[in-house]
């Protein structure tokens, strides 16, 4: 079985969090960079990377990479890379998207041009054809361009990986799943321990919680463009993986993960979102406002992202929002809190510097994750 090179995309700033990832499925990361993790595996790993890797973007294989300063090489060493090995001779194939960095080359629609004219020249010279009917299976091609280099790799993935097909519906402003899931895994948070969202929205942090608690691959209940390349994968390949992953899952636990927002329209979407998703019976949504913010027990966790003003016309609102928070979270003096958030007087609102934070990019919007810990609970 042939052994790949293969990149995943991530947001920047968790870089770490996806290399535990792939390392946890049993795979020899060979590099790190940013926003990127690549590493090496087999037919089998492009299914269990698209199907268990949670906190990705997409899962490409690596066709090559060279040196480009202008478009002559651009053409030519695209031209060079072995496309034969990959796309077959009805395959429909085009540069999805092309990104520059620090680079001479830095017209996207430009390289996107010039790279499909190269691969139609070097397949035309390989299968001996002067045309191509393009009427077969679709290999999208995306690359990179950083100081120069160009990497470029073929999407098995086709939809993004953040989408696990449970959001049907969302808020104005969720959260990605995948950068939801990388919060949660950079928290100590586990399925035995409580986890709070006051600001839930359309339910991501919840329901990506319950789902890791109950085992459920997040990739499990959908398609990927590569099922349809049987000489790269075989379809048995796709089924065993499947079939491993709803093996595992668990919904039998017993969990205290609760989702909370003001909009009680917001609240009915989480609830549905949580149906498809498979885990409404392990979370508890409602619809309180965060002066309501309260638990009985010790020792919680606050996993949230909440508004960041950019959406919100009135600063003394988003100050009042970051205030009560501060204040419901001081009364629940042994629990941790965790957000995210662009709202640079967080730390003043709440009432505390942050043992930790990190920066993060949430789309194109500069943000942090705020980390306030607190005390761990006495062993069992």
């Amino acid at each position: 079985m042939n052994t790949y090179e293969l990149i995943i995309p991530c947001h920047f700033g968790l870089e770490a969090v996806l290399k535990k990832e792939i390392i946890d499925l049993g795979y020899d990361v060979t590099q790190v960079t940013d926003g990127r993790v690549t590493f090496l595996g087999d037919a089998d790993a492009i299914a269990r990377a698209n199907t268990c890797i949670a906190t990705g973007e997409r899962v490409l294989i690596k066709v090559g990479s060279f040196m480009a300063r202008t478009y002559d090489e651009l053409f030519e060493g695209t031209k060079a890379l072995l496309w034969e090995e990959y796309i077959p001779k009805n395959g429909k194939f085009w540069v999805t998207k092309a990104a520059s960095v620090k680079s001479q080359l830095f017209s996207p629609s430009d390289i996107q041009s010039i790279m499909k004219k190269a691969m139609v020249e070097s397949l035309k010279e390989c299968y001996g054809i002067s045309r191509f009917p393009e009427d077969g299976d679709s290999f999208p091609v995306r690359v990179f361009l950083y100081k120069d280099e160009v990497t470029v790799g073929i999407d098995t993935t086709g939809d993004s990986l953040h989408k696990r097909g449970y959001r049907k519906l969302t808020a104005k402003a969720p959260i990605a799943e995948n950068l939801a899931a990388a919060l949660i895994m950079l928290t100590p948070w586990n399925k035995d321990r409580i986890l709070v969202d006051p600001f839930c929205g359309s339910g991501t942090f919840p329901i990506e919680a319950a789902r890791m608690a109950a085992h459920m691959a997040p990739g499990m209940d959908r398609s990927f463009t590569a099922e349809s390349w049987k000489h790269i994968v075989p379809s048995r390949i796709w089924t065993d993986v499947r079939e491993e992953c709803h093996e595992e899952v668990d919904i039998n636990i017993d969990t205290d993960i609760q989702g909370y927002d003001i909009d009680p329209a917001m609240v009915d979407i989480a609830r549905k979102n949580a149906a498809l998703a498979g885990v409404d019976k392990l979370i508890h949504f409602q619809a309180r406002s965060v002066e309501k913010l309260s638990h009985p027990k010790k020792y919680g966790f606050i996993i949230t992202n909440p508004p960041y003003g950019e959406r919100l016309s009135d600063e003394a609102e988003v100050k009042q929002i970051y205030e009560t928070l501060g204040e419901r979270y001081k009364a629940l003096d042994s629990w941790s809190m965790y957000m995210i958030t662009s709202y640079d007087k967080c730390e003043d609102c709440i009432g505390r510097k942050a043992d930790k934070n990190r920066k993060l990019y949430n789309g194109m919007l500069k943000t942090r994750f705020y980390s306030f810990q607190g005390p761990k609970p006495p062993r069992k």
